[in-house]
């Protein structure tokens, strides 16, 4: 089973080598790994040429792109994998076994999709967990509360975005939600819930980083729920940034 990594960077150099080592040192052998540069100028692109030369697996494009989303689906258009996985260029994986315990569940459980927990850390020290997400096995009723996977633990077979698209460049913090409640609500579909933290993730990504971008973050998953057929969309919008609050303490 191929798995498809893909990183979406645009001047990330401070934080892009702890990403690529953490995918690149996972003792999984069938990894492709594709980094989507959106023109970077801080030698951002220069960190990638010198993994690529090195890693025969890197593959990688560097041009401007409208955003993340729009980075992401190019490297989704790319991928080749049986399987695809993100590792944004603030993030890593959370050990080196990550993907051979992904690949062991989807190969031996048929399933369509896993994710698991994600831990936030500090920017500076990223031993230092802040929030804590720890995710739950799914059901449908879940997404009528607010609830959803900690998206960059989420791997998902190629065929489920060959089927129902990319992610909504429509949508600028929040298409990553309108793709799950757009996949999470199909029937025919199978996702399992690894209980393990998968992601460490610094904070300050573009959802959270001000308040005018909790905002609108907000604004778009209304707008999402409400697209989604969610029913009573404002009282789960609600209940899923309150559901938020005790990740704070559950260090």
């Amino acid at each position: 089973m191929k798995i498809s990594i893909i990183t979406a960077t645009y001047n990330s150099v401070k934080t892009l080598e702890v990403c690529m080592k953490s995918v690149l040192n996972q003792d999984y052998n069938n990894i492709e790994y594709i980094v989507v540069d959106g023109g970077s100028k801080d030698g951002t692109l220069d960190l990638i040429k010198s993994k690529a030369e090195k890693h025969r697996s890197i593959f990688y494009s560097s041009e401007p792109d409208k955003g993340i989303y729009d980075a992401l689906n190019k490297g989704i258009a790319k991928a080749t994998g049986d399987v695809i996985g993100f590792v944004h260029s603030d993030d890593f994986l959370a050990d080196n076994t990550i993907i051979s315990k992904i690949a062991d569940y989807l190969k031996v459980g048929g399933f369509d999709g896993v994710y698991g927990n994600l831990h936030y850390v500090q920017f500076d020290d990223t031993e230092k967990i802040v929030r804590n997400w720890k995710s739950q096995a799914f059901s449908p009723k879940l997404l009528n509360r607010g609830w959803m996977p900690a998206h960059p633990t989420l791997f998902l077979k190629k065929e489920v975005y060959n089927t129902h698209g990319y992610f909504d460049l429509n949508y600028k913090i929040a298409a990553d939600y309108d793709f799950i409640l757009r996949i999470f609500q199909r029937v025919d579909y199978n996702f399992h819930y690894l209980p393990m933290t998968i992601m460490k993730m610094r904070v300050g990504g573009a959802s959270n980083r001000s308040l005018s971008n909790l905002i609108q973050k907000t604004k778009e998953d209304f707008h999402a729920a409400k697209t989604n057929k969610i029913d009573y969309p404002l009282f789960v919008i609600l209940q899923k940034n309150l559901s938020k609050i005790p990740q704070w303490f559950a260090k």
